[in-house]
C-alpha cells in the first residue's frame, strides 16, 4: 500500500526571524547542562539547553554551541569534556556559566577535576564524562556529539529546568 499523495501548499511561508524563533522555542522547557573541558591547563565551560541524548548503543548526547562562543576555540581542542546535569538550586551557577567574560570557575563555584582531568562541578544531579565523537557545523551553531565513557549520578537532587526565560524547578503532577 502506498501512502497517499499529500499536496503542497499553494502559497509561500513566511520567514521566521530570530526573534519570533526564539520566542517560540522559549516556550519549551528544557534541562539546563554545563559543559566544562580542560584546554591547555585552564578550564572552560559554558551552560547549554540544546542538549539531548542521541544513541543508547553506543552511548551518545549531543548539544550545540554558538559559532561566536569565546568559549567554543577551547573547548573544541579539548579530548575530553564533562556535561554537567545541573539541579534545582543551581540556577545561579547556570547563569554565571552563561554570562560572557565570567571567571565561571572563581568562587562561589565549587569544583574538582576527574580522574580524567575534566572539570566536576560539584551539585550537579548528573555528570557524563564524553570524548568527541562528531563534530559539524549546522547554521550558526556547531553539533558536537559525544560518547559518554563514565556517568556519575546524584539521585537526591531533582534538575534545574529552563522555561520562557527563566530558571525553575520540577514537580510531579498528582
Amino acid at each position: 500500500m502506498t501512502a497517499p499523495h499529500v499536496a503542497a501548499p499553494r502559497h509561500a511561508l513566511a520567514p521566521v526571524g530570530p526573534d519570533l524563533f526564539r520566542e517560540a522555542l522559549g516556550r519549551h522547557a528544557s534541562g539546563v547542562v554545563a559543559i566544562t573541558a580542560m584546554a591547555g591547563g585552564t578550564p572552560v565551560g559554558l551552560t547549554a539547553t540544546s542538549f539531548t541524548s542521541v544513541s543508547l548503543a553506543p552511548p551518545l548526547i549531543s548539544f550545540y554551541i554558538a559559532d561566536s562562543s569565546t568559549t567554543w576555540p577551547g573547548l573544541r581542542r579539548a579530548p575530553l569534556f564533562g556535561v554537567h546535569l545541573l539541579a534545582a538550586g543551581q540556577s545561579d551557577l547556570a547563569a554565571r556559566f552563561a554570562a560572557r567574560g565570567a571567571d565561571r570557575f572563581a568562587p562561589p563555584t565549587s569544583w574538582r577535576p576527574s580522574e580524567e582531568n575534566v572539570p566536576l562541578i560539584d551539585g550537579a544531579a548528573a555528570h557524563l564524562i564524553c570524548d568527541r565523537h562528531e563534530t559539524r557545523a549546522i547554521g550558526d551553531h556547531w553539533l558536537v556529539v559525544g560518547h559518554v565513557r563514565r556517568a556519575l549520578l546524584n539521585r537526591r537532587r531533582p534538575p534545574l529546568l529552563y522555561h520562557g526565560g527563566a530558571f525553575g524547578g520540577f514537580a510531579r503532577l498528582p
